[in-house]
């Protein structure tokens, strides 16, 4: 019987884990970094062990010390959560060798599965040979073999571009993974990724439990997911449970697994298996009224599951809060997260809290929030609903995007696939924020601030405040009265430091006001107040390409030096952050001017990389 066990991650999945432990009576153990010493799942855990030494993106991949902390911790187990060492047979060995107990399938299971490639050929199939490529092949992806998460991979639309894609892939693969073999499959630009999650003991039992749609995608990564997939015909359900079985019981699989494909004209396509627990799984615990990992530690103990599996009810659906901007790139944000609370009634899986600070060494999720509700259309509505009303005071999110994407005809119809945000983005990221915030967060700040000096007997100009909104600039006018303070179209209903009520149209309409320094957040819209009187020096010259987040420059254009004549859209630098590649491109013809970026140098958002002067000399 297992008495304390380790998770060997951090963060949202390791909070999660955690919870269940203590549900069971079963002691916990955290490792973390120097950076994650404070972090949520550190400070939830009953013990904490520090891994010393690596580099913070690294401490969680060093599976020797992971295992030295386990047993100098007193556990008896070891559970990998989900990322890279959750799917790595050497280090499943290296835990079992230790005496301790694998929540996890066998090591040879995970080698069968781990290589993408491998996988195929288990389930009689065979990957494109990238030589062999024609353009009647097109678009084609490539992919990384091992690893996952969207990280090198690349869609294929032009022959003469895939040899390109070919070494991106392989080098992030490399920073990534470890392992740098990548391969080629038809792009089916408007299927369906479709997944099985599996539940399998030591007695020989496998459930199917449902299937799981994840079309939503942002850089071939989940966003939204729900089960179970809606539309699907009973004939192809059927077909995939059978395909699902058929590869969890080909590698003797033990624990729980997702079997994933692409559906598209009727036909499953197999993706790949997953040998670990997904980060979409509570949607699957929702429906079916199970615990996963609960699951997974009775299933590593020993004991048999019950012959009938559960039925399910309902609909769930999740969607991933990230610190990111989706109107830029998809770029991580960094900084401090005020303040994150969400409504009651849905489920929120998260490894931070009030204070954090979101870093630059790890992926940028902050939670998943999950609805569960009798039909689809009211899970969707129910989240929706939440993420609309959550607080969300720090760095920029993808919560607007979400409630965007939710709502959008395509998904509320079910009509979605893999290609939604290709068409959709620019519309769903269309900025509108709210016209009266500016005025709602001046009036805030004025409330009480000159209640016997601002009121004049003489008529004098308004008072106006300035903000950034939305990558614009406005100004907020108002006035002090006799009756307090005012403002042109509205009336001034209530003004406190925290709430502003205006009645715009006869309708009264509530502002809840926060202030961090010169950041504002006046419900949902996020503001930057301005000072007075700018100061030059923050200028750039026209052309100059900053840091759009922290991180660090990994690669240069072979030759780029000063001096060098460019193109527009030319990848100049590509930098690293959050696990991550992203490219920094020149954003016009012309020349490079200046080149502050090295290879190696780690930089703040903001950074000067380079300059590219308009023009030819």
């Amino acid at each position: 019987m297992i008495s304390t066990l380790l998770v060997a991650n951090r963060g949202e999945i390791a909070c999660r884990i955690f919870r269940t432990c203590a549900d069971l009576g079963i002691r916990t153990v955290a490792i973390h970094s120097d950076a994650d010493e404070g972090a949520l799942h550190t400070r939830v855990a009953d013990t904490a062990v520090r891994l010393p030494g690596a580099a913070p993106a690294e401490t969680y991949l060093r599976g020797d010390l992971i295992v030295k902390a386990a047993l100098a911790a007193g556990a008896d187990a070891v559970h990998p959560g989900y990322g890279f060492l959750s799917e790595n047979a050497d280090f499943a060995r290296a835990v079992r060798d230790a005496g301790l107990v694998w929540i996890g399938p066998p090591p040879e299971a995970i080698e069968a599965m781990a290589s993408k490639t491998r996988a195929k050929e288990l389930m009689g199939l065979a990957p494109l040979d990238a030589k062999d490529v024609t353009a009647a092949d097109l678009p084609v992806l490539v992919k990384a073999a091992a690893g996952g998460g969207g990280r090198g991979m690349r869609v294929v639309r032009d022959l003469a571009a895939l040899p390109g894609a070919l070494e991106d892939a392989r080098a992030e693969a490399a920073s990534a993974f470890g392992d740098g073999e990548v391969f080629v499959e038809p792009y089916l630009e408007n299927g369906r990724h479709v997944e099985v999650q599996v539940l399998a003991d030591t007695h020989g039992t496998v459930w199917t439990l449902g299937t799981r749609d994840c079309s939503l995608q942002r850089r071939h990564q989940k966003v939204i997911e729900e089960a179970p997939a809606p539309g699907l015909p009973p004939a192809l359900t059927e077909q995939l449970y059978a395909l699902a079985e058929r590869a969890t019981r080909a590698v003797s699989y033990e624990g729980a697994g997702t079997v994933e494909f692409l559906v598209a004209d009727g036909r499953a396509h197999f993706l790949e298996m997953n040998t670990r627990l997904q980060v979409e799984h509570p949607v699957t615990e929702a429906v079916f009224g199970v615990d996963l990992v609960a699951e997974q530690i009775r299933v590593a103990e020993g004991h048999a599951l019950p012959a009938e599996q559960p039925a399910p009810r309902g609909h769930a659906v999740e969607a991933r809060l990230y610190a990111e901007d989706p109107a830029r790139g998809w770029a991580p944000q960094t900084g401090t997260l005020h303040r994150f609370t969400v409504p009651d009634g849905v489920r929120l899986d998260t490894g931070c809290a009030d204070g954090d600070t979101i870093g630059v060494h790890y992926d940028p999720m902050l939670a998943k929030v999950i609805a569960h509700a009798p039909t689809r259309t009211e899970a969707v509505r129910r989240l929706a609903g939440a993420l609309e009303r959550t607080a969300l005071h720090g760095p920029v999110t993808n919560r607007d995007l979400l409630v965007r994407s939710l709502r959008h005809p395509e998904f509320t119809e079910a009509r979605m696939d893999t290609g939604f945000y290709d068409r959709h983005l620019a519309a769903l990221t269309e900025p509108a924020p709210d016209p009266w915030a500016p005025l709602a967060a001046a009036l805030a700040d004025a409330h009480g601030r000159s209640r016997f000096g601002g009121w004049r007997n003489v008529p004098s100009g308004p008072q106006v405040k300035r903000y950034e909104m939305a990558g614009e600039e406005h100004e907020a006018a108002y006035r002090h009265t006799r009756a307090g303070l005012a403002a042109d179209g509205v009336r001034v209903v209530h003004t406190g430091p925290h709430l502003v009520v205006l009645e715009v149209d006869g309708v009264q309409r509530k502002f809840d006001i926060a202030r961090y320094g010169d950041q504002v957040h006046v419900n949902a819209t996020a503001l930057t107040a301005l000072p007075r009187f700018p100061d030059p020096t923050t200028e750039h010259a026209p052309g100059s390409l900053l840091a759009p987040m922290p991180g660090t420059v990994v690669r240069m254009a072979e030759g780029l030096t000063e001096g060098t004549e460019v193109q527009a859209g030319q990848p100049l630098i590509w930098l690293e952050a959050m696990k991550m590649e992203h490219r920094i491109t020149a954003p016009t013809d012309g020349t490079l001017t200046a080149l502050p970026a090295t290879v190696g140098r780690q930089v703040e958002m903001g950074t000067l990389l380079a300059v590219v002067e308009a023009g030819r000399p």
